[in-house]
């Protein structure tokens, strides 16, 4: 990891009339108002990161733009990111943005678009303020457009739209604005329309201060060009202010007393009201623009600023306190007592595990002591840094509002909260898909057998969906992941990363166990180890639950003689029997168990006693529930030429799947369907054959069904 100092520079921009610094001080305090914490998502090849890279170049952070394309993207720095051209792990900066005199800090995560890496967006978003949601102007919303949508909705994160590729051939604007309101449920608010479209885009019109905005590509954009807006689009301008104005005034009793006076409406007052409602996430303020030509990038830098939260007014963070048994709000104080969330866990050769951390309240400061309050340990912070893709920059403090790497924690892993021993409050946990696709993996030697396994572990830390386990009987490895692409970019980085040999097996489907019926079973255990009786008895009550609603266990017994560990091993043994599976070894989902009885005699009652008879009486008692095989669902996106829907739909049906929808676009038809991940393998090649390569498609796990014999 390459360590940089700050550089004290600061650039003019945007037609002289902005300075952008990267250098701001480095440890310098910034009031939270003038803090932004945002990500960029999008579907696959939307342009996120390409857009990423324009905001880093106008506002001064880098010195000239990298290219996707060219695999000198600064925010795509792994080798396999170059390579293939797409983004495969969250990638966090920081810039600043200065405006009217008032210097904005602005952190971005730039996120992954394939769906085999939406737990990179799922943990990004648990932790962002807000969220600049990219379209595709020739395809609107996408598949995993709509995934991460519904992951920023579930987190309550505000968005800005913007309708990137505005350039190209079947570009559509007003049909990407009606798409989002029909996919996504919530209503658009265009404050620009575009100058032109496809080869003849040339700019855009600033609806708030009717102008059309120009971007000079002689100077890569930087500088931009305003005039009034022409006569002949002045109708139209007009009609798309009056219907922003319309949508405002039924949000804003201000905007409608003035509408309907026929008075002139301060721009000030619109970005105002509208500010208000894309918090509330009731309206999508939407910007247009191309960013691989350079232009639009700065006015949706504005709306960031503009529309998006600072750390203090987004929805205060919701914490358990483990004392008091109770949910608490944690207010965005610096002064407050420490507590952040560890989101992201990124290996490093030479500093050991990047935590990244999200600070909700109060500040850590490098060689503090911290609690990580779930595992009950306590942990050091050697060093603080900020990141910048893959460089740093050391910080003297990390406060509540702001992201950065703490360095020196070793049991660390994502989703834990770090704070102070004196206040014992866990922030929510974040929910990762169910892997869904496994391979085996051995090494070429044996003397690389334990090599191979440390090098799994680091990834499996890294990576919440990314599962490694050995088979009992063959001795296998199987490492299990969310898609073919996921497992192969992480079998190259054991390769080359790690400098392993090792040899792959076939892709199988992870198939996972569950119950069909309640019953109960009573278990007793009895064992003399080391001259000492370990006995245990309790009875559990098993039964099925909701598909989707992961497994429970829960205590019916209150009794005081009994000591707390002695529960706790209980829920130990169970939570063991669930990893282990029913019949044929596959983890067990959507069970529900409960503790209905126990017998404990002090003389003979053990932790290990009780924990083994748990985990028994849990196997017996789910044998009997009427075990189930459920295999995984897909939820599978096809687009292609109208002429080849036919051909698609066959292809679908042939692999056991189900067609839901066939929606029609302007470029190409939509096709929804559903199918087993276990008919799916090789659908690419045959997709391609059947379409002429014209057909594209994604898929993503739905859920789990009872597998059915085809």
């Amino acid at each position: 990891m390459e360590v940089v100092h700050n550089v004290d520079y600061e650039t003019t921009r945007w037609n002289g009339s902005r300075k952008t610094g990267a250098g701001c001080a480095n440890n310098g305090h910034i009031m939270l108002k003038t803090m932004r914490n945002i990500g960029i998502m999008a579907h696959i090849d939307a342009g996120k990161t390409t857009t990423t890279e324009r905001i880093l170049y106008y506002t001064g952070k880098s010195h000239r733009i990298g290219e996707v394309d060219d695999g000198e993207a600064v925010m795509d720095w792994m080798e396999q990111e170059q390579e293939r051209g797409i983004t495969i792990q969250s990638a966090a900066t920081t810039t600043w943005w200065e405006r009217a005199g008032e210097k904005y800090q602005i952190n971005i995560i730039d996120t992954p678009g394939h769906v085999d890496f939406t737990a990179e967006v799922e943990r990004s978003l648990r932790v962002l303020d807000g969220a600049v949601a990219i379209f595709d102007a020739v395809r609107g919303v996408e598949p995993q457009t709509e995934t991460v949508w519904r992951q920023a909705e579930r987190y309550g994160v505000p968005c800005v739209g913007y309708v990137n590729k505005m350039d190209r051939v079947g570009a559509d604007f007003f049909a990407v604005l009606a798409d989002i309101e029909a996919k996504l449920g919530i209503q658009t608010a265009p404050i620009q329309i575009p100058l032109g479209r496809e080869s003849g885009f040339a700019g855009v019109i600033d609806l708030l201060e009717m102008k059309e905005i120009r971007f000079d590509p002689a100077t890569d954009g930087e500088k931009t060009r305003e005039s009034p807006v022409a006569p002949e689009r002045a109708a139209e301008a007009a009609a798309w202010r009056e219907k922003l104005l319309d949508i405002l005034s039924t949000h804003s009793d201000a905007v409608t007393e003035l509408f309907l006076s026929g008075e002139a409406i301060p721009s000030a007052l619109l970005r105002e009201e509208l500010r208000k409602a894309a918090l509330t996430r009731t309206l999508l303020p939407v910007l247009a623009g191309a960013s691989r030509r350079n232009m639009g990038v700065q006015p949706l830098i504005d709306a960031v600023i503009d529309f998006l939260p600072a750390p203090d007014e987004a929805l205060p963070a919701v914490g358990h306190n483990l004392k008091k048994e109770e949910d608490v709000a944690i207010p965005c104080d610096p002064n407050g007592v420490p507590l952040g969330l560890v989101f992201k866990i990124q290996n490093d050769r030479e500093a050991g595990s990047l935590c990244y951390v999200r600070m909700y309240s109060g500040s850590f400061r490098p060689g503090a002591v911290l609690f990580n309050v779930g595992k009950k340990k306590r942990e050091r912070a050697n060093r603080i840094l900020r990141m910048h893709s893959n460089k740093s920059e050391p910080l003297d403090a990390l406060a509540a509002g702001d992201i950065g790497v703490i360095i020196g924690m070793k049991l660390a892993q994502t989703g834990d909260t770090v704070g102070s021993e004196g206040w014992p409050v866990v922030l929510e946990k974040m929910r990762f898909p169910e892997p869904v696709i496994s391979v085996s993996i051995e090494p070429k030697t044996l003397s690389e057998q334990e090599k191979l396994k440390d090098a799994l572990a680091i990834l499996s830390r890294e990576d919440p969906t990314f599962t490694t386990r050995e088979n009992e009987e063959t001795g296998q490895l199987i490492i299990s992941g969310m898609g073919e692409l996921h497992l192969d970019v992480l079998v190259k980085r054991v390769l080359k990363e790690f400098n392993l040999g090792a040899r792959v097996g076939n892709p199988q489907v992870t198939y996972r166990e569950s119950v069909s019926k309640t019953t109960e079973h009573t278990e007793e255990f009895s064992r003399v180890l080391a001259g000492k009786e370990n006995a245990a008895a309790l009875t559990l009550r098993v039964e099925p639950l909701e598909r989707g609603a992961g497994n429970s266990y829960t205590s019916a017994v209150r009794r005081r003689d009994i000591p707390q560990a002695i529960f706790d091993a209980v829920e130990r043994g169970v939570e063991g029997a669930f990893q282990s599976g029913i019949v044929l070894g596959y983890p067990c989902i959507d069970t529900g168990v409960t503790l209905t009885d126990i017998r404990y005699a002090e003389l003979t009652g053990t932790e290990f006693a009780y924990e083994a008879c748990a985990s028994l009486c849990a196997d017996e008692a789910c044998r009997a529930a009427g075990p189930v095989l459920l295999e995984p669902i897909m939820a599978v996106d096809l687009f292609a030429p109208r002429e080849f829907v036919g051909e698609v739909i066959s292809l679908v049906t042939q692999r056991g799947g189900h067609v839901l929808a066939v929606n029609e676009k302007s470029s190409s038809d939509e096709v929804k369907a559903r199918a087993p991940m276990a008919k799916m393998f090789g659908f690419m090649t045959d997709l391609r054959s059947a379409t002429q390569g014209r057909a594209t498609f994604t898929m993503v796990f739905s859920h789990f069904e009872k597998k059915q014999d085809r």
